[in-house]
């Protein structure tokens, strides 16, 4: 029997004025106009200033909001380069925003670190963060850390409860995990008919580049296949055929 290792918006006109109030207003004019053009200079002058002021803070409020938010995308980039540095620091405040899929960055860079990155409890908190979102990855993860009792107490019926929902969303590792479980009955009853199926699914939902998990997987249901009857057999079938994914697995980060 094969046992892989489980994955990781008024209107008139004006009154005419006197002829000798007409001459005084006309020649008072010209030192009034003189008044109202250095009103109106200084005015110009002051609107300028303040105008100045505004582009110019608008010019900065521009720029500061201009400036590039690194995207999830660019934070997994990173990671898969080998750089988890630079991951981190992108997906932080991205996770800070409620973003599921950084979230579940974040808590693969501190599971798979294996050095001053690695934190166990930073693992737990922002993997479930994520999963609670629904994200297959993190729930997957979850299901890891409790079958290993990192970052929280082993317990294999809550490993399965993780298990189950990353398994529900497609995430081969998942599936072929909760296989085992059925078929070992850690965390729950065995049932060799339940880990037929989800290794079969597992088989075929691993990518065909993937040969050692692939084959893995294989292996275990074929060992499967031999502690069940032949109707069992079309039974677990059967129940892989009509099975259907509840939604496409996220973004998938390496778990080791």
């Amino acid at each position: 029997m094969v046992w892989w290792k489980r994955f990781g918006s008024s209107r008139g006109r004006p009154a005419a004025a006197a002829p000798k109030a007409q001459a005084t207003a006309l020649q008072a004019a010209p030192a009034e106009r003189k008044v109202v053009a250095r009103r109106s200079t200084g005015i110009r002058r002051a609107l300028a200033a303040t105008g100045a002021a505004l582009v110019l803070a608008s010019g900065f409020a521009l720029g500061v909001n201009c400036e590039r938010v690194p995207d999830t995308d660019a934070a997994y980039a990173a990671y898969e380069k080998g750089d988890r540095a630079t991951a981190l620091r992108l997906s932080q405040p991205l996770a800070e925003q409620g973003d599921a899929r950084a979230q579940s960055l974040l808590g693969s860079i501190h599971y798979n670190d294996r050095g001053r990155l690695r934190d166990d409890a930073e693992a737990v908190k922002w993997s479930r963060l994520a999963a609670d979102q629904g994200d297959a990855a993190a729930q997957f993860r979850l299901g890891l850390m409790y079958s290993e009792g990192r970052g929280v107490p082993q317990d294999h019926a809550e490993a399965v409860k993780w298990y189950r929902l990353a398994a529900d969303r497609g995430h081969p590792q998942a599936q072929y995990n909760l296989g085992l479980l059925y078929a070992t009955g850690e965390g729950v009853a065995q049932d060799y008919v339940m880990a037929h199926m989800w290794l079969n699914l597992a088989a075929a939902q691993f990518p065909a580049s993937d040969t050692r998990n692939r084959n893995a997987a294989i292996n275990s249901r074929d060992a499967v296949a031999g502690k069940l009857t032949r109707e069992q057999v079309l039974e677990a079938q059967k129940l892989a055929r009509d099975w259907h994914p509840l939604d496409r697995p996220q973004h998938e980060v390496p778990t080791s």
